[in-house]
């Protein structure tokens, strides 16, 4: 089953599925203390980096949506990952988006980009389960995204290490 396309273009990005090739990328993003500033467990070892990124390849596979290496053109470096995913918020159905990217590309709009092209196809593909974004309560950056895509806070759930909030449009 295809729901995702493999690839799409925003103005300045690519985003593509995970593939193998992306583990040196995905363990330098996703193990970088920086961005895991709002997560009380730390960031993933490497091993558990490259486990996330198999889950994801494995995502894709199982549900035909997963999330996306983000690219430069032309420059082929992975800058992030970000997408959607099956998700339940409590016994609700419902998409997750998700974005992690390189510190060094933050503050350049590219998480809004990436969400905005997720939120887009979630919205003309799977309008009957609703795309969530959920944040640390501190986390002001990625609450900022949310609200640039129109989502509000419209509840928490709990996870170690104390809430989440969970964003709707």
């Amino acid at each position: 089953m295809t729901l995702e396309p493999d690839e799409m273009r925003t103005d300045r990005l690519v985003l593509r599925r995970v593939r193998a090739d992306d583990q040196p990328a995905a363990v330098a993003i996703l193990s970088d203390p920086e961005t895991h500033r709002f997560n009380p467990s730390g960031p993933p070892s490497a091993a558990d980096a490259g486990e996330m990124l198999a889950q994801w390849q494995a995502d894709w596979r199982r549900d035909g949506i997963g999330y996306w290496a983000v690219v430069l053109p032309g420059a082929e470096q992975v800058i992030g990952f970000g997408g959607l995913r099956f998700h339940t918020v409590g016994e609700e159905p419902v998409l997750n988006l998700f974005y992690r990217f390189s510190p060094a590309h933050w503050g350049r709009g590219y998480a809004s980009e990436m969400a905005r092209a997720a939120v887009g196809w979630a919205e003309r593909t799977q309008a009957d389960r609703p795309v969530v974004i959920m944040t640390d309560p501190g986390n002001e950056p990625s609450q900022r995204v949310a609200e640039k895509l129109g989502f509000a806070v419209a509840g928490e759930v709990q996870r170690p290490g104390g809430p989440l909030l969970v964003w709707r449009r």
